[in-house]
């Protein structure tokens, strides 16, 4: 079986499609060595494949983000095949929000969540226009398309009136690296190299509006009547209209007692995860929301949103609050920084949930799609 995977958003540093096409690349390489898979890159700027992908074979181009996804969208429209820039074989499986015309390569598209249509007010004007003319059409082109969760395929039956059949849901998961270290000198190195103090909340995800990242701002303060030393950590890179964020950090006079680490490398993170007192991700809209399943297979407390898919991704195994609910955000952190029954509780709970999910599952279950494509 011959497969070509656009990882673009891997070898692009984005966050969380960079964080799932690698996974799925590394899980069928992996536990799938027959087949014969390729990844397609567009390596405009700096990109590069990280090191776990390297020895894979690889087809590049080397052309700026607007043009190549004009470029495609046109291929689309004027039926304009696209096999050889792509290196399309049999199967070709769009990561990337992306999917061009191609004469005979079978097709899967991923469709990582519907945001712009919940939230367009959070969308750079150029990405909502572009998202909301070519989503319905890529969409329509695929033959399978795979959503990460129940969440997102209800969108899309809601928002396209797709054939319910053609949708898989494959859910995403953390990956192998993601579990507790047992020895505490390693986390010790982890704190030491980037300042964490003894007691934070950690976040991880881009700083973009839709994380809803100053309601967990108006949420922290208060805490610090009790907890004066107490710290907030953002992980991730500033990402749209963050703006309004920095803005009120600095009107709340939180400069001092939120930490912005700066770049992590990968094989930090967990240690940083398992190094947090709690975890919280109060976002308004994910499609899988792979941070909190993260932070769960770390042991890390966890505290996130019950809207969108996050209840299919925590379940029982965290507290789940309205996002719009400042106070009960702040109610939450309060029962778990003040109570180490609970705490250990959470530990437990999110370990077991977290095991549910698995990158060799998926790329099992991907194989399955594949095979019935062809």
């Amino acid at each position: 079986m011959q497969l070509t995977l656009d990882v673009s958003p891997t070898a692009q540093g984005h966050a969380g499609l960079g964080r799932y096409a690698g996974e799925v690349a590394r899980a069928l390489a992996a536990y799938h060595p027959d087949l014969d898979l390729t990844l397609f890159y567009n390596r405009q700027g700096q990109a590069t494949l990280p090191d776990y992908l390297q020895h894979l074979p690889q087809k590049t181009v080397n052309i700026g983000n607007k043009p190549w996804r004009m470029g495609v969208l046109l291929s689309q429209l004027l039926r304009w095949p696209m096999d050889k820039p792509f290196a399309a074989r049999q199967i070709f499986h769009a990561t990337n929000h992306l999917l061009a015309h191609f004469a005979t390569a079978h097709t899967v598209y991923t469709l990582h969540d519907l945001i712009f249509l919940h939230y367009p007010e959070y969308h750079l004007a150029y990405n909502r226009w572009y998202l909301t003319f070519t989503m319905p059409r890529y969409l329509r082109a695929a033959q399978v398309i795979i959503t990460p969760s129940e969440c997102s395929k209800r969108d899309a039956l809601h928002f396209y009136n797709l054939p319910p059949d053609k949708i898989k849901v494959i859910y995403e998961a953390p990956a192998p690296t993601f579990r507790p270290l047992t020895h505490a000198a390693d986390l010790e190195t982890i704190r030491q190299k980037y300042q964490l103090p003894p007691q934070f909340i950690l976040h991880v995800g881009t700083i973009e509006p839709r994380k809803n990242l100053s309601r967990l701002l108006d949420a922290f303060q208060p805490l610090l009547t009790d907890w004066p030393e107490l710290k907030l950590v953002f992980i991730g890179k500033k990402g749209w209209l963050y703006q309004d964020f920095f803005s009120h950090l600095q009107a709340l006079g939180l400069e001092n007692h939120v930490i912005f680490p700066g770049f992590v490398a990968e094989a930090d993170l967990p240690a940083i995860y398992q190094l947090a007192t709690v975890f919280a991700y109060p976002s308004l809209y994910e499609g899988f929301g792979l941070p909190p399943i993260e932070a769960m297979a770390c042991g890390t407390p966890v505290i996130c949103s019950n809207s969108s898919s996050l209840p299919e991704v925590v379940g029982e195994a965290g507290l789940l609050i309205d996002p719009l609910d400042t106070a009960a955000l702040h109610q939450a952190l309060r029962r778990v920084l003040a109570d180490e029954t609970l705490r250990h509780d959470l530990h437990q709970r999110g370990l077991g949930q977290a095991a549910r999910f698995s990158w060799q599952r998926a790329a099992a279950e991907l194989m399955t799609v594949y095979g019935d494509l062809i």
